[in-house]
């Protein structure tokens, strides 16, 4: 689907997994990559390095894990860094017609 949009998009899979966490913070690996539209290995990754970043944590409960957001902390882009992720999520869940 990329190339028949030119291979580029307005989100980072990084902040489409940032809002499948807020939509469902004890959502498995599986259903972050299927929510997506990327694979489970990409997802992983991209939760790694959300979690090192400081945007979110995560803790096992029995089998499951729940992830805890910390949206305060910057965009990382110079052009957006005055902005706290939490502005960038709002704006998607306040149109979000699914949830």
């Amino acid at each position: 689907m990329d190339d028949q949009l030119g291979g580029w998009g307005f989100l980072s899979n990084h902040a489409r997994v940032l809002l499948t966490i807020t939509r469902n913070p004890s959502a498995r690996i599986r259903d972050i990559a299927a929510a997506c539209h990327i694979t489970e290995r990409t997802a992983t990754s991209v939760v790694s390095d959300l979690e090192q970043a400081g945007y979110l944590s995560r803790q096992r409960i029995g089998r499951r894990t729940r992830y805890t957001l910390h949206l305060e902390g910057p965009l990382r882009h110079p052009a957006e860094s005055h902005l706290p992720v939490r502005a960038l999520l709002e704006l998607f869940i306040a149109h979000d017609t699914d949830h």
